[in-house]
């Protein structure tokens, strides 16, 4: 086995709930603060249970130096992971009008976010997701919100939530409205449905990228389609085991659809909920699923070339890729820093940042 230092690994996190990567000591210290138990985490019974548990951490925060906190340390903890680059899947409305309106609440994460960022190597851009539990109608206003943030800091738009709750034909105008203001199209499906949710994602809303996929393995055709088209799958392999979605690491599909030639990157999905990081998510390709350092690294390729980062940006972290393979061991393991072959942020890439 490799001992090529994962962390030094540029790498973009793609999958990733900005609420649900929040620390745990800052979720006790929201806790005490507001004199509200600590949400249980670790043991979701059901799907439901999960989504209710981040439903409580969501709740904790309430006011603006909260969220200031959350997207600081979300930026931090990404750089540790060797990340130079984060898309969290978020929701403004949802702190509107507590935290003031969905667009001071959108300005306050994108500042936060890119100001956290700089100077320590780390591009931020957001994916604004829609849910699968609200009216259609309100995905209508949030695509319309990203539309006017495109180039100005968002740069894809979601869909989250239970796939069995709505299907993706109830959320055609909204993906419409996202893609004609040249957003990426990345919403989840295939986790816990199936190949026709997969299926009908690919018809209905023609995405770049699909938040975990993974049961496509379960039809060679989609597998096929998957391939041919490039469509991205943001998979999350401890988020697959903890759900059910698989019952062992082991058994997980993640190889077999690299191996089909489906682009696929790694994400942490919900760090808090699931005890994980994206630097984990890679070591535990290379420890569990045995795959070599050429295919963490074209995992890493892919995340970085599917995001919404600048072009100069994502040539540069291209570069740092290919010198984390070619470089040689030992000197990798003296390296000081995760980031030290992250490119250099520029100070203003066009607003996308």
């Amino acid at each position: 086995m490799s001992d090529r230092p994962l962390a030094n690994l540029p790498k973009a996190d793609l999958h990733l709930h900005l609420e649900g990567a929040m620390r745990p000591g800052t979720l006790a210290d929201l806790a005490n603060t507001y004199g509200e138990p600590t949400p249980q985490i670790g043991c979701y019974r059901s799907f439901d249970a999960f989504q209710h548990c981040y439903r409580a951490v969501v709740k904790l925060i309430r006011t603006r130096s909260d969220m200031r906190r959350l997207v600081r340390e979300v930026v931090e903890d990404a750089a540790a992971s060797g990340a130079v680059w984060i898309e969290p899947h978020f929701n403004p409305t949802t702190y509107a009008p507590a935290l003031g309106s969905a667009e001071d609440v959108l300005d306050l994460i994108l500042d936060t976010g890119t100001a956290a960022g700089r100077p320590i190597g780390v591009g931020f851009g957001l994916t604004l997701g829609a849910s699968r539990n609200r009216d259609p109608r309100d995905a209508v206003v949030l695509a319309r919100l990203a539309a006017r943030y495109a180039g100005r800091g968002v740069v894809a738009f979601g869909l989250t939530g239970n796939e069995a709750a709505t299907p993706p034909e109830a959320f055609g105008e909204a993906f419409a409205i996202a893609r004609d203001a040249g957003l990426i199209i990345a919403p989840h499906a295939g986790e816990l449905m199936g190949g026709l949710s997969i299926r009908s994602t690919l018809d209905v809303l023609s995405p770049d990228r699909i938040a975990h996929g993974i049961r496509a393995v379960e039809q060679p055709a989609l597998m096929e389609r998957l391939a041919t088209e490039r469509i991205t799958l943001d998979v999350c392999l401890t988020s697959n085991r903890v759900l059910g979605v698989v019952n062992h690491i082991d058994a997980h599909p993640l190889l077999h659809l690299v191996e089909g030639g489906v682009p696929c990157s790694l994400g942490s999905d919900d760090p808090l909920l699931l005890n994980t990081s994206v630097l984990a998510e890679y070591q535990i390709a290379r420890t569990q699923l045995s795959m070599t350092d050429r295919q963490l690294a074209a995992m890493a390729r892919t995340s970085i070339q599917s995001s919404g980062a600048p072009a100069d940006f994502i040539a540069q972290t291209l570069t740092g890729i290919e010198a984390w393979m070619e470089g040689d061991v030992s000197d990798a393991l003296g390296a000081e820093t995760p980031n030290s072959t992250c490119p250099q942020l520029p100070h203003d890439p066009g607003g996308a940042l």
